[in-house]
């Protein structure tokens, strides 16, 4: 039988305490492991949300943009920002974004309250009925409510008969905290008088957002243009101003004025004294309504254009996010190249041409008597003396339907035209973030051709495919018998 040896007991000593000392050297490395950790995570808490949080989202929900920074880095006065809301309630999203406000700047300070314990605290703000996740934006004696519905923005889609969302709690916040510490707002006069259609609600509230603050204005019932006036709006006139009217327009951007102008054709008058203003400056009117004849630039029909746009700080932004406005229902307009006081922002293509017959035509070819193209759609025009004038050819590109099947971009390029009239604030041009999806803009020969290859193109393309494999499995039963 055979008999085990047994180890010597002082060996057996020493092997239980080589044993005990390497598993007490694990424990002691395993505890400072987890209180370097620990003391890790204590500091990276302590740092700011802008450093410890990335926005992987696909809409960018949790981004602050460079305008956004420069308004809140220029801060000289304490900002306080209340977030209304219930123990619970919390939007996740919200109090990221407001993280990141709190991280950007000592003068922002945000301060939670619950209308549990404070019920009537928002009633000196706001007459509205307060949601949870609702803002009050607040510096010294001035301030701004921001409703949950004004940060979530709801909008009836025309093509789904369903609704979208977007996210628009950057823009809001920053366009409050910019109106809080701003005490001289810039002021927009809009010209009434001559049966000028109102303004989109959608181009109103985008207004109000960039806290402009908007008047109205008849040059019938004063002497002077007010001097307070930053700029001013003539949109979509009915009938003709007089010539006294459009004297005082000159004299006014002649003289370091600034005006905006969005007049298509016009049903009831050829507005005349009001193309006047163009004519000192080597632009001319054509008469009737732009027609494309190149399917790449219009959409869906040839009198919804597809311009193209320049280089210009009107239009920059939206060539560099690959945005493309459409102008419905325009005139042409004629531009003399050798004046350098007119910067051409958008064109037709070479095949376009204005229909003479305008609202009356009954088809959209050519016919004896239309006018050839290319036109200008948009014009910025200097006056001397720092006066500009920027005008639109059509004023229905602000209308709700066109504007929605541009993603937006229609009353983006209006904003910049109103901003770089105004001078450029850094709280404008801040887009919510769509929580759904955006419309695509193709001409309608793109459409043509994707339906062809995803009707004709790419059925055929399986069927060659299957009769492929079906002949070279027969031709392999064939030689396999």
């Amino acid at each position: 039988m055979k008999r085990w040896k047994l180890l010597p007991e002082r060996e057996a000593a020493g092997r239980n305490r080589a044993a005990f000392q390497g598993g007490s050297y694990s424990l002691m490395a395993t505890a400072v492991v987890l209180a370097i950790l620990v003391v890790v995570n204590i500091l990276v808490s302590a740092l700011p949300a802008t450093l410890t949080k990335y926005d992987i989202s696909s809409a960018k929900l949790y981004s602050i943009t460079s305008n956004t920074k420069v308004v809140v880095n220029g801060l000289q006065e304490d900002v306080t920002i209340y977030w209304i809301v219930q123990s619970g309630e919390e939007d996740d999203v919200i109090e990221t974004l407001l993280n990141k406000y709190d991280s950007l700047s000592d003068h922002i300070h945000v301060e939670k309250k619950n209308p549990d314990v404070y019920p009537t605290f928002a009633e000196q703000y706001t007459d509205e009925t307060v949601k949870n996740n609702s803002l009050v934006v607040e510096c010294g004696e001035r301030s701004r409510f921001i409703g949950y519905d004004d940060i979530y923005i709801q909008e009836a889609d025309m093509y789904s008969y369903s609704y979208s969302t977007s996210f628009d709690g950057e823009g809001t916040i920053t366009s409050a905290i910019d109106y809080v510490v701003t005490e001289d707002l810039p002021q927009l006069y809009v010209l009434e008088g001559h049966g000028e259609a109102e303004l989109p609600a959608t181009f109103s509230e985008q207004i109000e957002k960039e806290n402009i603050e908007l008047n109205t204005l008849s040059l019938l019932t004063v002497d002077a243009i007010p001097e307070e006036a930053d700029c001013i709006l003539i949109y979509e006139p009915s009938s003709d101003l007089s010539q006294e009217e459009v004297d005082m327009l000159t004299d006014y951007t002649q003289s370091g004025g600034k005006l905006l102008v969005m007049a298509g054709p016009s049903k009831e008058s050829d507005l005349t004294n009001l193309y006047s203003l163009l004519a000192d400056y080597g632009v001319e009117p054509c008469d009737g309504i732009v027609v494309e004849g190149d399917r790449e630039h219009y959409t869906g029909y040839p009198y919804v254009l597809l311009p193209d746009m320049y280089s210009h700080a009107i239009t920059d932004s939206l060539i560099a996010e690959n945005y493309y406005p459409n102008m419905p229902i325009s005139t042409g307009l004629l531009v003399d190249e050798s004046n350098s006081a007119v910067t051409t922002l958008m064109t037709t293509s070479d095949e376009a041409f204005s229909k003479v017959a305008g609202y009356d035509l009954t088809t959209y070819e050519k016919e004896d008597g239309d006018i050839d193209g290319p036109f200008a759609l948009a014009v910025s025009i200097d006056c001397g003396s720092e006066g500009q004038i920027v005008w639109f050819s059509s004023a229905s590109f602000l209308d709700d339907m066109y504007n929605a099947l541009s993603s937006g971009s229609n009353s983006d390029v209006a904003m910049n035209a109103l901003s770089s009239l105004i001078g450029e604030t850094e709280a404008m041009a801040i887009r919510s973030k769509s929580l759904n999806y955006n419309y695509l803009s193709i001409s309608d020969s793109t459409a043509s051709m994707l339906k062809t290859i995803m009707i004709g193109v790419v059925p055929l393309a399986y069927l060659g495919m299957g009769i492929l494999v079906i002949l070279k499995r027969r031709r392999e039963q064939h030689e396999a018998g």
